[in-house]
């Protein structure tokens, strides 16, 4: 149960499976509500973010949910003395509710890293796939608060709750994630069918009774969350299979397996958010339309900008959710991301999960520490900057400042390279005049030229030194309009 073949699941990694990749949709909707609109272009700004899945799953180390789902075996196979019944492997899987003890939980303790890491939003699972709600709902006892799980009686025991308060103490914008499918409830999977799939295991054209029971279900959830959880920026919908039949793009793999109507009624859950957190910005993921205000591309980052807003969503590790001895990424590969990702226009939602005692591995916590030593060096051309033509030149990736008069051009650089180089030629913004270049973190006065639309910059050889944890340069432009 212990291994969580990560390269399986995404684009990133040039793969084809279908346990949680989720397309860039077409047809975008653009916001109307004034209150949206400004949310969302607040939160475009942000640029950097963190995402956290966390449940009972965390208990055995294992990829969250899927391995309930008999469509998915293939790669996130059964493990442990229960796995050759399915029955039983879900009954020692529910099961984990009563060991489930995060004692060591203290969301101050993230927000603040996050915070020093330059972060500027949170997304937490209030609940996976797999139902289990970390929140206090009134809609089922599959809950972190429920009697039968060791930590309701913990102070702390409303994980949902207390993480939000700690974040927006910090001023972060909050966002909840919510699955929209939950295998637990028999709303959903009714135990008189075997599930055979992701999707509902009856008909609800059949069964039109059960299937609204669903909808009122999930419907009171996020209401819940949307009343009793303080302000809320963004509703974070997962599960993007629960949708209307007729919006279904069967050029996308996973998306085919969709064979009956599960409209879950979205403008009613946006119409209640909405007068219950005014100006949320609703991410109803792959499903086209006016309730997915951005994309969110899983695993991967688009090879060029998008013209509407986007998020990439990528793990720290191997994993979205806590394995032991997890692969996690080098600070520098961190920071290429951010810059590529901002350089197209969007914003990096990195995924830490933590441990089932309530914690990250501490080496979360020192890739943290070095991303934030970076961007409080840089982050003047990452925050609240937008993309800009022709965006990157072989391993130079460039943004601009919202008020187009400042070009930043970053130069990545690899463990253990070469020192920047002597000469540099960075292409000419058009129709504005070249005011002034500096190299950022260096008091170096360089030189420059113009040459055929083209800015040839002499570095010399006092700037050009790298320190190991350079792991990107950037180059400071500054304009002025005639």
């Amino acid at each position: 149960m212990k291994k969580f073949l990560v390269g399986l699941l995404s684009l990133y990694f040039g793969t084809q499976a279908i346990g949680q990749e989720h397309n860039t949709s077409a047809n975008y909707i653009k916001p109307k509500d004034p209150l949206v609109v400004k949310n969302l272009s607040e939160w475009q700004e942000l640029k950097f973010g963190l995402f956290m899945h966390w449940g009972t799953y965390s208990q055995w180390g294992i990829v969250e949910s899927w391995s309930l789902c008999p469509e998915d075996e293939g790669w996130t196979q059964r493990r442990g003395p229960h796995a050759a019944n399915y029955y039983e492997y879900v009954k020692a899987y529910e099961d984990l509710q009563k060991q489930f003890n995060p004692i060591d939980f203290n969301p101050g303790k993230w927000a603040l890293a996050a915070k020093e890491a330059g972060m500027k939003y949170v997304v937490f699972t209030t609940k996976h796939h797999d139902g289990f709600a970390m929140f206090d709902t009134k809609q089922s006892n599959y809950k972190i608060t429920d009697s039968k799980s060791p930590f309701s009686g913990n102070p702390r025991a409303n994980v949902a709750k207390e993480i939000f308060n700690a974040f927006r103490q910090d001023q972060f914008k909050i966002g909840a994630y919510f699955s929209k499918p939950d295998w637990h409830t028999p709303y959903y999977w009714w135990p008189y069918f075997p599930p055979k799939d992701r999707n509902v295991n009856y008909d609800p054209k059949k069964y039109p009774d059960r299937w609204q029971q669903f909808k009122d279900f999930t419907y009171n959830q996020i209401s819940e969350l949307m009343t009793d959880y303080g302000k809320i920026d963004i509703l974070w919908l997962d599960g993007g299979w629960v949708r209307p039949l007729a919006t279904v793009d069967t050029t996308v793999e996973w998306q085919r397996g969709i064979k009956t109507e599960q409209d879950i009624d979205m403008p009613r859950i946006a119409n209640m958010a909405r007068k219950k957190q005014p100006g949320i910005i609703i991410v109803d993921r792959t499903v086209p339309g006016e309730y997915e205000n951005y994309v969110t591309p899983e695993q991967s980052i688009p090879n060029k900008p998008l013209d509407i807003p986007w998020e990439s969503c990528m793990t720290m590790g191997n994993s979205f959710s806590y394995v032991p001895n997890d692969q996690y990424k080098p600070a520098r590969e961190i920071v290429h991301n951010l810059i590529k990702i901002v350089s197209r226009g969007g914003n990096y939602l990195l995924n830490i999960a933590p441990g089932p005692k309530g914690d990250w591995d501490p080496i979360a916590y020192q890739r943290l520490k070095e991303i934030g030593k970076w961007i409080n060096k840089y982050g003047e051309g990452i925050y609240a900057s937008h993309s800009i033509a022709p965006y990157s030149i072989g391993n130079i990736f460039f943004t601009q400042n919202r008020e187009e008069n400042t070009v930043y051009a970053f130069i990545l650089h690899k463990e253990g390279g070469e020192n920047l180089p002597a000469k540099l030629e960075l292409p000419l913004k058009e129709d504005a005049k070249l005011h002034d270049i500096s190299l950022v973190g260096s008091k170096v006065k360089l030189r420059w030229k113009i040459v055929d639309k083209h800015i040839q910059i002499e570095i010399p050889q006092t700037a050009r030194n790298l320190q190991s944890d350079d792991y990107a340069s950037m180059f400071k432009i500054g304009y002025v309009y005639l």
